[in-house]
């Protein structure tokens, strides 16, 4: 059975308790939490976060140049001053390359052209160290000249055997 027909029974059920509809748009807290996709990684709850505190970008391995359009939408538009970056322990992206990625992916569509130049236009940001990921993260905002000056950055990584978080930077 797939996913998605769950999709409404549970909503029904969220709805049911549902009191948050007048939240205002921009985030209360006015921090952005940047976080991978990992589902063991679920940042609300092990953060503390409710719901209209913070916006949270996930993507794969929680990469600061990958969130960078929506930090800075967050920022310009919707007033986040903050930013925290999460990597966690026995993350994905510590297991493979851009090269092995690409050649899984061109060997699952052997001859096609089209796949061949679009997965040769992708660097999958991999990293190899996890801390030092994390600091190349921070040091990556902190630079860029899109995100505003002054703003906290901060960097860590979330433990999945035991849930804490440790801050790096």
């Amino acid at each position: 059975m797939s996913n998605y027909l769950e999709f409404p029974p549970r909503n029904q059920r969220y709805v049911a308790s549902f009191d948050k509809g007048g939240l205002a748009l921009p985030p209360a807290k006015q921090y952005i939490v940047v976080t991978c996709m990992d589902a063991r990684v679920e940042p609300a709850s092990q953060l503390g976060i409710e719901l209209g505190d913070a916006h949270v970008i996930r993507n794969a391995g929680g990469c600061a140049k990958d969130a960078l359009r929506s930090i800075i939408i967050s920022q310009r538009l919707l007033g986040t001053r903050e930013i925290a970056v999460f990597r966690h322990s026995g993350c994905g992206m510590l297991a493979f390359t851009t090269d092995h990625l690409r050649r899984i992916v061109k060997e699952a569509d052997p001859g096609n052209t089209a796949v061949v130049e679009a997965v040769d236009e992708i660097s999958f940001l991999e990293f190899s160290d996890l801390e030092k990921s994390v600091e190349d993260d921070v040091k990556f905002l902190e630079e860029h000249p899109l995100v505003l000056k002054g703003t906290v950055v901060t960097g860590w990584i979330y433990h999945v055997e035991t849930g804490k978080v440790s801050r790096i930077v």
